[in-house]
């Protein structure tokens, strides 16, 4: 179990490096989501992954940590908001530029080296 957990973390958080280092806004955004997926899991494997266990240490031998699941729905919430700003952000910015590309346009790059000079 631990060993797929492992991987499902891995590969997400490969994929979302993946997507980050793309030239569009749409798979930057995907790339962001799926890494926020990827370190909630694993903040929700940090907690133990044990079944059927009580969350509060009653005299049990084992137990299953709350504290982390607690975090994984935080991080839940805030990264719900935070993709939204960013979705919001890049339509606009496709809305005022007609470009979907992350990067500077080549004209707003060479007046930014001209007002350098």
């Amino acid at each position: 179990m631990e060993f797929l957990i492992a991987s499902a973390i891995g590969l997400m958080t490969a994929i979302g490096v993946y997507l980050i280092l793309q030239e569009r806004t749409f798979p930057i955004i995907v790339g962001l989501t799926l890494l926020s997926y990827a370190v909630n899991v694993f903040l929700f494997a940090a907690g133990r992954l044990v079944i059927n266990q009580p969350p509060i240490v009653s005299g049990a031998d084992a137990y299953t940590d709350p504290l982390p699941q607690a975090l994984v729905l935080t991080a839940i919430v805030i990264s719900f908001g935070m993709t939204a700003l960013i979705v919001v952000l890049a339509l606009r910015g496709f809305l005022e530029t007609e470009n979907d590309t992350a990067d500077l346009p080549e004209e707003d790059l060479a007046s930014e080296t001209e007002a350098d000079k």
